[in-house]
């Protein structure tokens, strides 16, 4: 009956009545107000349901007055009255007619009650149904209602205690329903939330509704007391603990994830709070270590409390669980404290509550998968998933380790790392005392290692997680833990975590396998997979797979229980086929390795585990090499040494070991038996444990082979050294049987195995046999590991007779003929392998490679394979091909019985052989220089059969081989006849070429269209050597390639031979090539050749030779390497520039001929520029030779005779001619045709047209390039050090003469385009060879006897060189002038070379007359002749020349003058005399011609320059600073003075008189020059002996007059003339003072003693020159004379008067004339006018 109807209403008010009644009645005598207040209630009751039709509305309307008579009832405290108010308020509640005002009330009054501590079950009763029936509570009251219930849970009766702990959770509970059903209500209006500013809770509650709001104000404050802070909202909270605030804190996320989920409000709680609280609380558990003592540290660490960590852990796991995405950074720290929580130094519960948590985790792979995408996937993250594994795993060992002490912090001596690291240390420790229990062989399952026993428990259903001590939530003290119960858990979380990964990928790769078959059903659907699975796996396995390698393999060795065995074997089992799904090898390697290794007896050492391990390494490091994040990421994969500490893994820088078996106490032996090793080793043992795992051995290998790939080795590996042990040896056909072991003790074996072997064995046979089932690739992998085990056996047998393992060649003999149909696929690693076999030194076992190789090609050349043989050539090919490979084989007696078979093929098969051609006669060409005479005597007469008899019934596509395997037999240096044999048989060779020439070339096209058609099919280029040219062509182009390896081949026999031949074959046969095959041939071949020849020679040895072999004597040209070397150089090179010559305009028609003939002078420039002089002057004569092509006679003769005339025999030969670049495939009607059409181009002159004259001018100007490259290189001085090194090379006066003649015959072509730039050019190489000094043992032959004043050959080419040019020049248009100041220049250089010979670099010369001759001693030439000729040439260029513009321009007279300064200014420090002598006659000469050339052009200011220097070079000469030497004679002194006054007289007839074009300053220098001559003041350090002949006085009056000449000429013209004059004068008179007054002061000083001669000398001279000054006053007109000069002269006569007191009486005499003519002036003053009166 619903409270709502009718008749629930009508009872509603009867009861209330009632109830109004009892109440009035009970308080009648106590409490009147009470019961008045009752009575009127009841007549308000009876009012409301009169008057309204919805009674419960306006009860609800009125509730507050309803309510009122009960609540004062309740505040009387009469136990009796207040149960039946609180009974009377509760039946108003469940009918929902309570509001809210009246809610409130109820709520203080119960406070109250509890307050005075009265009724309290009967509060809380009804607190619970105020909450439960309706929503009017809200915000502050329900907070008090809230807070009531926790202060009843904190009274001291118990009953209270739990009803009030049930209520709370319960109001809890019913806070976040009310939530959810307002969010249900609300779910359709979307509101956007107003975006959350900072961090504060104020500001996002306001937008929360009501219930929400209510809900997210207690959560808050849970978590503040939980966390010991006051609460916002619960206020009057007196005490809470934290056991209680966590529990609720769990059911709240545990039941409400949605709301967490939904609200961002809340969201951040969980982030700000809830996540921080839960860390807080765990830190006395991480800082905690078990056996830490208080001393140890100065603040006591508070120690883990069971029901506080277990609760937190509980509330981790629902955090994880439902919030894992919300919470990813948070999650991270909770996994892992979680995992540092399974430390060994942690509290053995805590560790047992911790490995249950884990656990939890372990069941949910999906969740795990969450772990590893968001953790371990990331950079820069934990790697959470994999650190769970590795914890699991190192949990796992350290349960192994009992310490012998009572202290359990003692392993952790170094780091406070995890127990993981005690595990080397437990090892070693946990020996004696610890192993009570395991002594005897117990029924119960157990895992036993090293006397640590373990019993395991059933612990929970497979895949689910029920953990016992995570439920004990009433429990405060730590509960003990079984033994063994954290072993147990931590065994199943891993099988659970191994099962529900595995089950999970495969699901995956299934489904995925079907869409792909379903996508290819029908390709038009498009199904989209997740991208990135494979790679979520792949770190998935990547990440885990070492922590559960290094745990299931200790727990496999400590396990003495076959299921658990199973279990631990099943699991690795179902790792490895994952691993190798996912195609992650070195997982799969590790966990296969471990299986192989548990097959094993103990100790046992297999190096390909080792090596194995040793590989993951390397896969490991590289790996980690890419990513930057090694050291975090890098798992470091298994070390496993062979002893018996078996594999380390190191985890995140803990080492955990995987320990082989130390005591096998606990496991049933059931065989005995031998090691497969090098040395004898006793016996091993096999126990039941090893069976078990060889039997999940065969059963990967059987079920899981194709993703075996790489660990086949592994597997195979193991197997065969359990059928060892076993005894079990090869058949047969390959099948293993039980046998007897050939040495040592029989075999033991009990009978339990020995009902085993058989079935073994046969499980063995048809693994093999089901080789054919397998694809391609596992095959491969089977074949690769069959090999590799083999190759083990062939290193054991080296050095030793013992019997080799032959498991592996049996089986592999047994794959390959049960694999015959596909035998292409694994022929190549088959043969391959026992080709390896064949180059064993025990000659026993290469002899059995050997037979079994020819059995197997055998066998498959009879095996009837479809296609058959003649049709399948690859097959065909394929099967030859081992006969081939064995020419590698480096031992005598395989190769002669190669080459025996190869005989056998040839005459069974020689007919049939076709495509096998080329293979055979690789085998006959396969020999090596180290293989002895005799092997190589053997092939060389196949070689000779095969090119007397086979030749003409090979393909001719072997032709080309033949050719390779004669010039091999050429270059192998065995034996010096066989090489000039082989050349001989080429020469045949190419005479077979030349008469079957026809045959071979239709034969040779076919094929090659053939080849063409294929090519273009595949759509790549044809691959042959020498393409494009004709295939015909391509085998002489072949041959001649062979003839030039010959040409460079170490002995100079070989090489003189091949290159005769070459070049004769290329001489008689060359003219059947086609035009562009010449291309291939000068490129390819000649310049090749070139190329190879100048590399050798330059980098030949310079070491003597003694003898050539036996007594030859060797002659001293030829004694080096490099002289051996030097005459190859000579001979190419001379042989390409003939061929160049002879087939010029064949060549000519290529298209790159230009490029052709830059690249053969570049070959002729580095040739000359040679360090042998032999070289570099053969080179030169190849230049000329090439440069002096003569236009070939155009000859009209038949085309017969021109053949004739070369030697080729008319015979008819008809091939095609190749389609060129565009041109149809003609057919020409015979070879004679073709030949003279070639013959035609090369006898007639090609039509002179501009283009052919173009390119010859082209062709001109680059050799003219490579003539200047070489000129310069030459010539450059060497750089660097002082004289006293001795140069690396000095090039000869025959090569540089040499060179300098080849210029004028090039010039001819070039003149045309001949430039300035190349005139300079020319000049620095002529300049730089005359500079060359030449060695002085050279000397003798080159050098005219030193008296002789001759030209070199040398300088006389320069010379000529140059007046080819300036000749060119005279006759040449009008804009070549311009290069006369260049060749002036130039001259003027050599001219230099008198007084200053040019230095070639830093070195030292002698000079020719010092030098001896017998030592090895640079000597400069006597340029004195050459430089005097040069002079000659520029006086007599420069009279040609003088008025040329570009000469006047170009100041060349002044650079004529400033030349000239240098040996005028030496005079007598010239080198010879001749030279100054000659330098002032040529200066006299050019003025002569030139001066009247620069006055004539005084206006254009051109020569301004020139005249300074004129006038230095005049003063340089006449006041020269060099004094003569002391053997002058006076006649001598005398002629010279007189070239100086022939210099005065040039300067009175050629300057002077044209003063006036004439700039001042030099007029002014030449006057002064001039005074500086008339007057004599000789420095006072000439003796007096020397005086009279030093004193120039006929030049001193010279000066003299010609000074006085042009002071007083009568026709002043201009006023400059005249002031020239007048400063002349000036000068004169002022020097004339001086000295006549220092004379004067002299004289008195001397006293008695005379004066030096010389002052005499010049006084005298003074006063004679005045005299005839006066003399000249006296002609001159008076108006003539200036003012100032009339004053000056008489100022003379005071002082002419003191002087008359000298004693000297040649200086009277002379005074006496002088002051004659004074008298002239002596006169009467003229009268002046004065006042008008005379």
């Amino acid at each position: 009956m619903s409270t709502s109807s009718p008749e629930a209403v009508k009872k509603l008010l009867e009861n209330m009545q009632t109830d109004l009644r009892s109440l009035s009645m009970e308080c009648k005598k106590k409490f009147p107000p009470v019961k008045e207040a009752a009575e009127s209630g009841i007549v308000k009751i009876k009012t409301i349901a009169a008057r309204n039709s919805d009674i419960l509305a306006t009860l609800k309307e009125n509730s507050s007055e309803v309510v009122q008579p009960f609540l004062m009832g309740c505040g009387t405290k009469e136990p009796k009255i207040t149960q039946l108010c609180l009974a009377a308020i509760q039946r108003l509640m469940s009918h929902e007619v309570v509001s809210e005002a009246a809610a409130g009330n109820i709520i203080n009054m119960l406070w109250q009650l509890m307050e005075n501590g009265l009724e309290e079950l009967k509060l809380l009763q009804t607190v619970l149904v105020l909450l439960t029936t309706n929503t009017v509570v809200h915000d502050q009251v329900l907070s008090k209602a809230i807070v009531l219930c926790f202060r009843l849970h904190f009274t001291k009766d118990n009953i209270t205690n739990n009803t009030a702990a049930a209520t709370v959770r319960q109001v809890v509970t019913v806070v976040f329903e009310r939530m959810v059903a307002e969010d249900e209500r609300f779910k359709d209006i979307v509101d956007q939330p107003p975006p959350v500013q900072g961090n504060t809770n104020r500001r996002s509650v306001s937008t929360l509704r009501p219930s929400a709001k209510d809900a997210y104000m207690l959560f808050q404050d849970l978590c503040q007391l939980v966390n010991a802070d006051a609460p916002y909202w619960l206020v009057g909270m007196t005490e809470m603990t934290r056991t209680f605030g966590l529990e609720l804190l769990e059911s709240v996320l545990n039941d409400f994830p949605r709301v967490f989920l939904q609200h961002q409000e809340f969201s951040f709680l969980l982030k700000e709070r809830v996540c921080p609280l839960v860390i807080k609380l765990f830190s006395p558990n991480i800082k905690f270590r078990q056996g830490n003592s208080s001393a140890a540290s100065p603040a006591p660490v508070e120690k883990p409390y069971f029901p506080i960590c277990m609760r937190l852990l509980r509330v981790v796991s629902v955090l994880i669980k439902h919030f894992y995405s919300l919470l990813v950074t948070e999650c991270e720290i909770f996994l892992s404290l979680l995992v540092k929580f399974l430390d060994g130094e942690k509290p053995q519960w805590l560790r047992a509550v911790a490995v249950e948590s884990v656990h939890r985790l372990c069941v949910q792979p999906h969740l795990l998968r969450s772990f590893c995408l968001s953790y371990d996937m990331k950079q820069h993250s934990t790697k959470v998933f994999r650190d769970i594994v590795n914890a699991l795993g190192s949990f796992i060992q350290s349960l192994f380790i009992v310490l012998n002490t009572g202290n359990p912090a003692a392993t952790n001596t170094s780091t406070g790392g995890s127990g993981a690291q005690g595990a080397a240390q437990g090892a070693a420790q946990g020996g004696p005392g610890a192993g009570g229990q395991g002594g005897s062989l117990t029924t119960q399952a157990a895992f036993e290692y090293r006397g640590t026993w373990i019993p395991l428990m059933t612990v929970s259903v497979q895949g689910s997680a029920k953990a016992t001590y995570l439920e004990m939530l009433d429990k405060v003290e730590p509960p003990s833990i079984p033994e063994g119960y954290a072993m147990s858990v931590a065994f199943s979380a891993l099988l659970d975590l191994v099962r529900g990964i595995t089950s999970m990928i495969e699901r995956a790769l299934a489904k995925e396998e079907e869409e792909a078959v379903h996508r290819e059903a029908n390709p038009d659907q498009n199904t989209q997979l997740e991208p990135g699975a494979h790679l979520v796996w792949e770190e998935m396995v990547s990440a885990c797979w070492c922590g559960l390698l290094a745990a299931l393999s200790l727990l496999l060795d400590a396990s003495t229980d076959e299921t658990a065995t199973e279990s631990i074997l099943k699991a690795e089992l179902t790792v490895a086929a994952l691993c190798g799904r996912l195609g992650l090898v070195t997982p799969r390697d590790a966990f296969i390795t471990a299986i192989c290794k548990a097959s094993l007896p103990p100790h046992y050492a297999l190096t390909v585990l080792s090596s194995n391990t040793a590989n993951l390494n390397k896969a490991k490091k590289t790996a980690s090499k890419t990513t930057p994040l090694a050291k975090a990421t890098t798992t470091h994969p298994p070390k496993m040494s062979r002893g018996n500490t078996g594999a380390s893994y190191s985890i995140q820088g803990q080492s955990v070991q995987i320990i082989s078996s130390s005591s096998e106490s606990h496991q049933q032996v059931v065989a005995v038996g031998q090691p497969l090793s090098v040395q004898p080793q006793g016996t091993v043992v096999l126990t039941a444990k090893n069976i078990q795992c060889m039997r999940t051995l065969l059963n990967l290998a059987h079920c899981h082979g194709v993703v075996l790939g790489t660990s086949w080795q592994l597997v195979l590996a193991t197997l065969q050294h359990l059928v060892w042990i076993l005894g079990l040896k090869p058949g047969v056909g390959g099948a293993l049987k039980p046998g007897r072991a050939v040495e040592g003790p029989s075999t033991v074996l009990t009978t339990a195995v020995m009902t085993d072997l058989p079935v073994i064995s046969n499980i063995l046979s048809r693994l093999f046999e089901s080789s054919q089932y397998l694809d391609d690739v596992s095959l491969h992998h089977l074949i690769n590991a069959l090999c590799s085990l083999s190759l083990e056996a062939v290193e054991m047998a080296y050095g030793n007779n013992k019997e080799p393992s032959l498991f592996a060649v049996a089986k592999l003999l047994e794959t390959g003929l049960v694999n015959m149909n596909r035998i292409e696929i694994l022929w190549r690693p088959l043969t391959g392998h026992l080709l390896e076999v064949c180059q064993h030194p025990n000659a026993r076992m290469r002899e059995w490679g050997a037979e079994a190789v020819t059995s197997l090609i055998k066998a498959g050349l009879a095996y009837k394979h479809n296609p058959p043989l003649a049709q399948n050539q690859r097959l065909q090919l394929l099967l030859l091909n081992p006969l081939k490979e064995l020419s590698n084989v480096l031992h005598a007696d395989i190769r002669q019985k190669q080459l025996e078979s190869v005989l056998q093929i040839l005459q069974s098969q020689g007919d049939s052989l076709g495509p096998g051609w080329p293979l055979v006669l690789g085998v006959i060409g396969a020999i090596r220089n180290d293989q002895g005479e005799s092997l190589i005597r053997t092939a060389f007469q196949c070689l000779q059969l095969v090119v007397t008899d086979f030749l003409p019934t090979m393909p001719c596509a072997g032709l080309q081989i033949v050719v390779d395997v004669a010039g091999s037999f050429g270059l192998q240096n065995q034996e010096l006849n066989i090489s000039l044999t082989s050349i001989g048989l080429l020469w045949n060779i190419s005479d077979y070429f030349f008469q079957r020439g026809e045959a071979i070339t239709q034969e040779l096209e076919r094929e090659e269209a053939a080849l063409q058609k294929q090519a273009q099919e595949k759509g790549e280029p044809l691959n042959r050597p020498f393409h494009p040219a004709p295939p015909f062509d391509c085998l002489w182009l072949c041959l001649y390639a062979k003839l030039g390896q010959l040409c460079v081949d170490p002995r100079p026999a070989v090489r003189k031979s091949a290159g005769q031949t070459m070049f004769s074959t290329i001489a008689a046969h060359g003219t059947l090539l086609q035009q562009p095959t010449w291309h291939i041939v000068v490129w390819k071949v000649l310049f090749h050749l070139l190329d190879c020849v100048r590399k050798s020679s330059t980098t030949a040895d310079k070491e003597k030779i003694e003898s050539g072999g036996g007594n030859i004597l060797i002659h001293h040209s030829r004694d080096t390497a490099e002289k051996q070397w030097a005459e190859t150089w000579v001979l190419t090179l001379a042989g390409v520039a003939r061929i160049f010559n002879t087939r010029r305009y064949l060549l000519q028609q290529l298209g790159d001929y230009f490029k052709a003939w830059e690249v053969l002078l570049d070959h002729i420039q580095s040739a000359a520029l040679s360090k042998n002089s032999e070289v570099s002057l053969a080179a030169l004569k190849s230049f000329q030779e090439i440069l002096q092509i003569a236009t070939p006679v155009k000859d009209s003769a038949m085309p017969t005779d021109a053949l004739a005339a070369m030697g080729v025999p008319p015979v008819l030969i008809d091939p095609l001619s190749a389609p060129g670049p565009g041109r149809p495939l003609l057919r020409s009607d015979s070879m004679l045709e073709r030949l003279t059409s070639y013959n035609g181009a090369e006898l007639q002159a090609p039509p002179p047209g501009e283009e052919s004259a173009l390119e010859d001018a082209a062709l001109w100007w680059s050799a003219w390039n490579t003539w200047y490259r070489t000129g310069t290189d030459s010539t450059r001085p060497p750089s660097g050090g002082t004289g006293t090194d001795r140069p690396s090379f000095v090039p000869s006066q025959p090569f540089l003469t040499a060179l300098v003649q080849i210029f004028p015959a090039l010039y001819q072509h070039i003149k045309t385009g001949f430039s300035m730039e190349d005139l300079r050019k020319l000049g620095v190489i002529l300049h730089g060879a005359v500079s060359i000094p030449i060695s002085s043992d050279a000397s003798p032959f080159i050098l005219p006897s030193y008296t002789e004043a001759v030209l070199t050959s040398l300088q006389e080419a320069v010379l000529t060189a140059l007046d080819v040019l300036q000749k060119a020049i005279c006759v040449g248009p009008e804009n070549l002038q311009v290069m006369y100041p260049a060749i002036f220049e130039q001259l003027l250089l050599f001219v230099e070379f008198s007084c200053k010979p040019p230095q070639y670099g830093k070195m030292e010369t002698k000079h020719v007359a010092n030098a001896k001759y017998n030592q090895a001693e640079w000597v400069a030439l006597n340029y004195v002749p050459f430089a005097e000729r040069s002079l000659e040439v520029v006086v007599d260029l420069y009279h040609k020349t003088a008025c040329h513009k570009a000469v006047i321009n170009e100041k060349v007279l002044q650079n004529i003058i400033k030349t000239l300064r240098m040996p005028l200014g030496l005079k007598y420090g010239c080198p010879s005399e001749s030279t100054w002598k000659l330098a002032v006659s040529s200066l006299l000469k050019v003025l002569s011609t030139g001066l009247p050339v620069a006055r004539q052009h005084a206006s254009s200011r051109k020569f301004d320059t020139m005249w300074p220097e004129l006038a230095n070079a005049f003063k340089d000469f006449l006041f020269t600073k060099s004094t003569p030497p002391d053997n002058v004679s006076i006649q001598e002194f005398q002629k010279n003075e007189a070239i100086d006054v022939e210099v005065v007289q040039l300067i009175s007839t050629e300057i002077l008189p044209f003063a006036i074009f004439i700039p001042k300053d030099f007029v002014g220098q030449i006057m002064a020059m001039l005074n500086k001559g008339s007057i004599h003041s000789q420095s006072s350090s000439f003796t007096e002996a020397e005086v009279d002949v030093r004193m120039r006085e006929e030049f001193s009056k010279v000066c003299f007059e010609t000074l006085l000449q042009f002071s007083f000429s009568n026709k002043v013209s201009t006023p400059q003339e005249g002031y020239i004059s007048r400063m002349a004068l000036s000068v004169l008179l002022k020097r004339s003072q001086d000295v006549l007054r220092r004379y004067v002061d002299d004289e008195r000083l001397s006293g008695r003693c005379p004066l030096p001669r010389q002052q005499v000398t010049e006084i005298i001279f003074v006063l004679k020159a005045i005299s005839t000054l006066m003399d000249s006053l006296k002609k001159t007109q008076p108006e003539n004379v200036d003012g100032t000069t009339w004053a000056q002269v008489i100022a003379l006569y005071p002082t002419l008067v003191e002087c008359i007191t000298c004693s000297s009486s040649e200086v009277s005499s002379a005074l006496k004339e002088a002051m004659g003519p004074f008298k002239d002036f002596m006169q009467p003053p003229v009268s002046r006018v004065q006042n008008g009166e005379s």
